[in-house]
């Protein structure tokens, strides 16, 4: 577990005001305290938990043990929900700023090595990995020989709080347009890339030989969609019904070549974006839609992250690879 130890020279100072309420701090977990912060944020467990991308069990479990290393209580009882005691404001008063501190005197110490190495892990989603990863990891590697750079394929259910725990330096993520996504607190991010999404239509479609689609042309589909609960299933739900469309879901799969397949089986149609799109088949075509459709590739980091010189360059190469 990331744990901070808080001298008194140093980051102790931050929370001397908790020695009258006779409580002895050796250290903070980073993870429990970024959790007692969430809930002063957001008031109640749940709704930190979601903010977190954690369940609301960890996230109790999270604040007991804080408690536990604190030698006090800070939350208690408030009707249904919980309040912050007066330890627990005043702890959570300073959490951010002692968060933050953490990655810029990261940041501190690396750019005082005066050079980009190290080791630095990437989570990004399927289509990033293919379509936008590797040529940023390739500049990487060719500008920077001492920076050791790892990626690793996750959903952003999973990588976002692989991401606030420490284990993974930077993040790619999507988000549409219509469908605003809020990162959690502690975390910061930009769009590096905006991609284009097509209609895919069977090649004997009826739209196959238009230059190309508006969504009103969309009526009376049988859909080829993202699994239900994605956000991506959410989002083409959202577009389609709000020009007055039912969608019939015929099919649903993750990955876009299986997509693909399906909408050259002639089972459907289906939106697949540009990135990482991959082979198609012969009896696949693309309609552009009119105005566009586009979706957001967004790099993010632990809120002052952006300062470490490795996370610094592996945003300029994501920006700069073409996508």
């Amino acid at each position: 577990m990331p744990c901070i130890h808080l001298y008194r020279h140093a980051i102790t100072k931050k929370i001397k005001t908790f020695q009258p309420l006779g409580v002895r701090v050796s250290y903070v977990n980073l993870e429990r305290l970024r959790a007692l912060h969430a809930v002063a944020t957001h008031g109640s467990i749940s709704t930190a938990a979601q903010a977190l991308c954690i369940t609301s069990s960890a996230a109790s479990q999270q604040l007991s043990k804080l408690e536990r290393e604190m030698g006090d209580r800070l939350l208690e009882r408030d009707g249904r929900g919980v309040r912050l005691t007066d330890a627990g404001r005043l702890l959570a008063r300073h959490a951010e700023e002692i968060l933050a501190s953490v990655e810029r005197a990261r940041a501190e110490v690396e750019r005082h090595r005066g050079t980009v190495h190290g080791a630095l892990t990437i989570a990004a989603f399927a289509t990033a990995v293919r379509g936008l990863i590797p040529d940023a990891v390739a500049q990487l590697s060719a500008r920077y020989p001492a920076l050791n750079v790892r990626v690793v394929e996750y959903d952003p259910d999973r990588a976002l709080p692989e991401l606030l725990r420490g284990a993974v330096d930077l993040v790619v993520n999507q988000y549409w347009p219509s469908k605003p996504f809020v990162l959690p607190d502690g975390l910061s991010g930009r769009t590096v890339l905006v991609d284009t999404v097509d209609l895919a239509v069977p090649s004997d479609h009826r739209l196959a030989g238009r230059g190309s689609v508006t969504v009103d042309d969309l009526h009376d589909e049988r859909w080829i969609s993202w699994p239900q609960g994605s956000s991506c299933h959410h989002w083409l739900l959202g577009v389609l019904r709000s020009h007055g469309i039912d969608p019939l879901i015929a099919h649903e799969a993750a990955e876009h070549p299986t997509q693909l397949a399906l909408v050259a089986a002639g089972l459907g149609v289906g939106v697949v974006p540009r990135l990482g799109r991959g082979e198609v088949p012969a009896s696949v075509r693309f309609l552009p839609f009119r105005p566009a459709v586009e979706r957001h590739v967004q790099a993010v980091w632990r809120t002052g992250g952006d300062q470490r010189p490795a996370v610094h360059a592996a945003l300029t190469a994501l920006s700069a690879a073409p996508g």
